[in-house]
Parts: C-alpha cells; sequence; structure tokens
C-alpha cells in the first residue's frame, strides 16, 4: 500500500530539484512552439501553417537561455541543479549512464546528419515567375469576383482624399514593417524574408501591373500564388482575413500616388507609366 504514496513523494521530490525543473520547463516549451502555437489560428478562424525547423530552433535556444537564467540566478539553485550532471559524469556506480551517452549521442548525431544530407527523390526545381498569372475569377470573403476588367471603383467614386488618407492609414498601420516608409522594401522586418518584401518604387512592380492584379496579390497573400510562384512563396499574410474591399482598394490609391506610378490600364499594351 505505501509504493504508490512512495512513488508519488518521489515525483515531486524531484519536481522539486532544479535540474529536472529545467528538462519540464525545456519539454514544455518545445511541445508549446511545436504544436501549441499550431493550434491558436484555428480557435480564431485563421489557417495555420506549421513553424519552420528553422525557427522553431531559434525559439528552443531561447527557451535555454531562459531556463539557464533561471536556473544560475541564486548560487544554491545552480548548485544542486549541476548534482546530476556532475554524478552522471563523475560517479562510479553511474558508469551505465556514461556508456549510453556515448552510444546515444553519436547515434543521434548522425541520424540527424543524415536527414540533413540525404538525397530526396521529387520533382525537380521548375521556373519561378515573379509576377505569375492571376487566376481568372477569385474568391473574397465568399463572393466570386472576376480580375479580368476589374477596376478600382474608388477612383470614380467618393471623396478621392479622403480614399487617398485611408490608404495611408492601412498601409501605415500593417505594411510598414516590411514594405518600408520609402515604400522600397526596406522595413525594419524586410531582411528576415527570403525573397525580401517588393520595393513598390521599383518600376518593375506595380508599374507593370493592374490594380486587379494588386488586389489579387494583396487579398490573398503569398498563400494564393499559383505554382509558378513556388517554390519561394511570398511571406505576405492573405489581409482579405484583417482588411475590408475598399480598405484594399485604397492602399492601392496610397501605393500608386506615393511611388508616382500611373496602373496599368486593361486597353494598354505597354507597361505602366514612368513618374
Amino acid at each position: 500500500m505505501s509504493a504508490p504514496g512512495t512513488w508519488a513523494s518521489g515525483i515531486r521530490e524531484a519536481l522539486r530539484h532544479p535540474f529536472w525543473q529545467a528538462v519540464a520547463l525545456l519539454l514544455g516549451a518545445y511541445l508549446l512552439f511545436e504544436f501549441g502555437i499550431a493550434l491558436v489560428p484555428p480557435l480564431v478562424g485563421i489557417k495555420s501553417a506549421p513553424i519552420p525547423a528553422s525557427v522553431l530552433v531559434q525559439y528552443m535556444l531561447t527557451a535555454v537561455v531562459g531556463i539557464l537564467l533561471y536556473v544560475s540566478d541564486q548560487e544554491e539553485r545552480w548548485r544542486r541543479f549541476k548534482e546530476p550532471i556532475r554524478a552522471a559524469l563523475v560517479d562510479p556506480n553511474k558508469r551505465w549512464i556514461r556508456a549510453a551517452l556515448l552510444i546515444v549521442v553519436p547515434i543521434s548525431a548522425g541520424f540527424v546528419t543524415y536527414r540533413q544530407v540525404r538525397p530526396s527523390v521529387g520533382a525537380g526545381a521548375q521556373l519561378r515567375s515573379i509576377h505569375p498569372a492571376p487566376p481568372s475569377t477569385i474568391s473574397f470573403r465568399g463572393r466570386t469576383m472576376t480580375l479580368a476588367g476589374l477596376e478600382n471603383l474608388l477612383r470614380r467614386s467618393g471623396d478621392s482624399a479622403q480614399h487617398l488618407a485611408t490608404g495611408r492609414r492601412v498601409y501605415y498601420a500593417n505594411c510598414l514593417p516590411c514594405h518600408g516608409d520609402l515604400l522600397d522594401g526596406r522595413g525594419q522586418y524586410a531582411h528576415a524574408f527570403n525573397p525580401a518584401p517588393l520595393s513598390f518604387a521599383d518600376n518593375g512592380t506595380i508599374a507593370q501591373l493592374t490594380e486587379s492584379y494588386v488586389f489579387w496579390r494583396i487579398a490573398k497573400g503569398g498563400r494564393g500564388l499559383p505554382r509558378e510562384g513556388t517554390p519561394w512563396n511570398s511571406a505576405m499574410p492573405a489581409w482579405e482575413e484583417f482588411l475590408t474591399e475598399d480598405e484594399i482598394w485604397s492602399v492601392i490609391v496610397f501605393l500608386y500616388q506615393h511611388t508616382g506610378w500611373k496602373p496599368r490600364t486593361w486597353d494598354e499594351e505597354g507597361g505602366g507609366g514612368a513618374p
């Protein structure tokens, strides 16, 4: 009858030890980063994507640093934290642990290395198009929109100054961190993306596109790129989940007005106009 109580008491005692607290925190951090974060977007109605392995490694390194800061904050805690490590490496009765580590660690390192360098069987790389052909129709918040011939109706209705002000507000609230204050693709987050955010000031981007094309790219984001837009999909989110149709049209007005380019029209055969 005393065995279950003794076992539970041993578990509680182990959880009070700094070393096993650190192990539990590290395991909890991994479960949170690998599985917990991915559960949040579906709860609010947003599609989620798995966290890239490189990002997971960065998160885990941050967690390790934080845990080490915690266990080394007090001298007594730091001393107790090192006790199991020293015992496993030095104590004569822990030789089996050292032997197991000598086997497990090299095998694990070799397995990870093999996973990284092994050849994979898959389709060859395809040519990527910077401006892939848009679909004929898209679904925007449950409504079908035909892109061919679609024009920015805000240019023909309402107060143009108000549309420009709305577009400026939307841009600086949502697009600034990546595309930059000068719309040159050099925002404070731009260096973290490959490929980098587009520079709207360049004459090879929005100056060559119709406003309906720009609407499609903003609304659908990187996830909406067709096959020829891969394998380096844009990191831009699908803004239809956050912005209304008028807000997207307004920010398009702001992009062209601020850069000085004229949007390409459906009846012209050349590119966009010069500023």
